[in-house]
């Protein structure tokens, strides 16, 4: 496993992201993925140099689309900024944020004060 892939692996390992258990080169269609929580149907991609030509940009994209359209959402970082100490701290804020419980539907809102049938007083 690439040393950006080993990083982010210990912050991802043992439920230390709201308690997710996230997998490691978990296979889903024809694709590998980086990581995988099952739960959150979230998949984590660390992308290095190799990501930056137009080639691989356009796989990369039609790879994410296929993804989103199984219901898994992708979120993508580049290795140089797993590598780096602070770029990092804001890699694990957004893996937390986008990991984070849906609060979900609550349904409607109440009625309004004062006996709410909307019409004159």
């Amino acid at each position: 496993m690439p040393l950006p892939e080993v990083i982010l692996w210990q912050l991802l390992r043992g439920g230390k992201v709201h308690g997710l258990r996230f997998r490691r080169q978990h296979p889903v269609g024809p694709f590998v993925l980086d990581f995988y929580c099952a739960e959150r149907k979230l998949a984590i991609e660390v992308d290095g140099r190799a990501h930056d030509n137009t080639e691989r940009v356009g796989q990369d994209e039609r790879r994410t689309m296929w993804l989103n359209n199984q219901g898994i959402r992708v979120i993508r970082f580049m290795a140089s900024d797993i590598l780096d100490p602070e770029a990092l701290e804001a890699v694990a804020v957004s893996i937390r944020e986008t990991a984070a419980p849906s609060t979900g539907f609550a349904g409607p809102p109440p009625p309004p004060r004062g006996g709410g049938s909307g019409g004159s007083p």
